[in-house]
């Protein structure tokens, strides 16, 4: 493929990603700035220029761990993210940064990732409300039926029952804030590779 000044121009399909992990960290500083770069530090991302994207798992992208992925990955490399970020400097506050999946069975179709940025859920909540997020806007897409009627377990089994969504799981990173007030930062990302 070339432009019209004769300069090769890149195909698409090569800024699909082909690879993703998954990561959270925390950071404590008495800046909150600071406390989201040593969150960034725990996550082993604080090294990549981070760009933040919608939430789609491209079809056959391979889910690896952080220390597969970040050798794919050098300082200062603009990468993709999906990220779920929360901050308090509230002594004791809970707080909780929560990224959910939900594959399809059929992987030459995307899937779908949410956020999910809380204060007063614990890790496990926050969790099961940001996997929960990522599997109704995969079931709906899929076409299967959403019948608000259901509870939320209901659906979840009717979804999964149905044969079109493989898996769900979610990546929560959760903290209480700083006994002494400093700023307290959690995060958790998923960071695609091309």
């Amino acid at each position: 493929m070339e432009s019209s000044s004769n300069m090769p121009v890149a195909s698409p399909l090569l800024y699909v990603p082909k690879m993703m992990f998954f990561t959270k960290g925390k950071g404590i500083h008495k800046d909150n700035l600071t406390s989201f770069e040593l969150a960034l530090r725990d996550a082993e991302i604080a090294d990549l220029n981070l760009v933040a994207v919608s939430s789609i798992k491209p079809p056959h992208c391979k889910i690896t761990s952080t220390k597969e992925g970040r050798t794919h990955l050098r300082p200062g490399q603009i990468v993709f993210t999906i990220m779920a970020r929360s901050a308090t400097n509230e002594p004791n506050r809970l707080i909780a940064a929560s990224i959910g999946l939900a594959m399809p069975a059929d992987d030459s179709q995307y899937g779908y990732l949410s956020e999910h940025h809380s204060t007063g859920e614990t890790a496990q909540k926050a969790g099961d409300y940001a996997e929960d997020m990522a599997m109704e806007m995969l079931a709906t897409t899929l076409g299967l039926p959403n019948d608000p009627s259901l509870t939320w377990d209901q659906k979840e089994e009717q979804w999964k029952l149905s044969g079109k969504i493989y898996k769900t799981q979610n990546f929560t990173q959760s903290a209480e804030g700083n006994k002494d007030g400093l700023w307290t930062t959690v995060v958790s990302a998923a960071v695609l590779i091309l």
